[in-house]
């Protein structure tokens, strides 16, 4: 396996230029909120408006029912006010098309665990704006995981203009890990099926936006003959506060974050029972669906989704962010965001996946082999939650935050992509 090269700096560009000024980028992405996934689109909508570009943002649904003014679409806009592109825009698609044969059949593989099947297939049928669409001077696309491509491959053949895909991982390879342990029909999909299907959906695209080192090494070795690109996602940054306040866990609701959780409160909550740990995020419904008694165990916990403003009071006053991943693949945007708040950090090696770094030279924080080991640094940390520390603005994590996942350094790299493409003509 390809070992994953270290962080390197984005390439400083003094005076960078506006490529794409007086033009328009589409912005392509799954209708998701309150992921990691949500928080590197909010980033892409910032980096080009700051080369100049407007920003037009099309969710893709993937669940039937979906138009302008319905209950999912309303609950998806209200969630993700965050994303401040200049326009806003949704695929539509009607609860008939649950009926049609491609979607039927599309279901079908869902069951076997091709979990990109209905994805692809609402790309491929949903109802696109091509009317508003029209009317902009769109010079790029830039489409988030390979599952959306269709859509912007209908678009595009009016528009004629580059596309990039953000992979965002090899999908294939969360999706193995989710037929683990869910009911699916034999003969279920295996990793080599999902990952061929992958890939050649992926040639559609002309440019590949890898968010890690390891993602870049094996796209490159899977397609060597399409042109690639690291690109380090950036990652809103966390207040830095003062401490003193119980611990806390960030996680949404997929099934990585579930694993991680279920054994932070089997394996290491038992043995630092007196420590008033706070969970946010909607990992709370993954729970509830999963291990129902585990969360009914352990319901006071948990707080739910919560707006910007109280998560931001929670980074601030937590002694120490938890990280207890013992599954995933990529770069977890949870673990850089956390690295932006400066605070003492306690994880598992898993955590910092794809970083190509050595968290245990890092001075804020303490990493886990295991349970017992997990649950003595987080005794240690809340006996210690009042004495004097280091300020948060120096701490070792938010000075690598600041050098290589800050909003900064993101458009200084996406800049040089987006003038290089434009030179090439693709």
């Amino acid at each position: 396996m390809p070992q994953p090269r270290p962080l390197q700096s984005a390439e400083v560009k003094p005076g960078l230029s506006r490529p794409l000024l007086g033009k328009s980028v589409l912005l392509i992405h799954p209708a998701w909120h309150s992921c990691g996934s949500h928080q590197v689109f909010v980033s892409q909508v910032r980096a080009y408006r700051h080369l100049g570009a407007k920003v037009l943002s099309l969710a893709v649904a993937d669940m039937p029912g979906w138009s302008e003014g319905s209950s999912g679409a309303t609950s998806y806009l209200a969630a993700t006010a965050d994303l401040d592109a200049d326009v806003r825009l949704l695929t539509v698609l009607p609860w008939g098309h649950v009926f049609r044969p491609d979607f039927l059949r599309a279901g079908l593989h869902w069951l076997r665990g091709n979990s990109a099947a209905v994805g692809l297939e609402a790309a491929k049928s949903a109802s696109l704006p091509h009317e508003r669409l029209d009317r902009e001077p769109i010079a790029l696309i830039h489409c988030n995981h390979f599952f959306c491509l269709p859509a912007a491959l209908r678009l595009n053949g009016k528009l004629r203009c580059p596309i990039f895909l953000d992979t965002h991982d090899i999908q294939a390879r969360q999706y193995a890990l989710r037929n683990r342990q869910s009911l699916r029909l034999p003969p279920v999909l295996q990793y080599e099926e999902m990952l061929a299907l992958e890939l050649k959906i992926m040639k559609g695209a002309d440019l590949l936006i890898h968010l890690n080192a390891e993602e870049a090494d094996h796209f490159q070795a899977f397609i060597p003959d399409q042109r690639h690109a690291l690109l380090y996602p950036a990652v809103p940054a966390m207040p830095m506060g003062s401490g003193g306040g119980p611990p806390i866990i960030v996680a949404s609701a997929n099934y990585p974050n579930f694993l991680g959780l279920s054994w932070f409160l089997q394996e290491v909550l038992p043995h630092a029972s007196d420590v008033p740990v706070q969970i946010y995020g909607n990992i709370d419904r993954e729970l509830k669906l999963r291990a129902p008694e585990l969360y009914r165990a352990h319901a006071r916990l948990f707080h739910g989704r919560v707006d910007r403003g109280e998560l931001y009071s929670a980074y601030e006053r937590a002694c120490a962010v938890l990280l207890p991943a013992t599954a995933g693949h990529g770069i977890s945007i949870k673990t850089v965001e956390a690295m932006s708040s400066g605070a003492p950090l306690i994880a598992t090696p898993l955590a910092f996946r794809g970083l190509g770094l050595d968290p245990a030279t890092l001075a804020n924080v303490r990493i886990a082999e295991d349970g017992a080991a997990f649950a003595a640094a987080l005794a240690r940390a809340y006996a210690d939650r009042n004495l004097p520390s280091q300020a948060r603005q120096s701490a070792p994590t938010r000075q690598l935050y600041e050098k290589h996942f800050a909003i900064d350094a993101y458009q200084n790299s996406l800049g040089t992509i987006v003038e290089r493409a434009i030179r090439s003509g693709r």
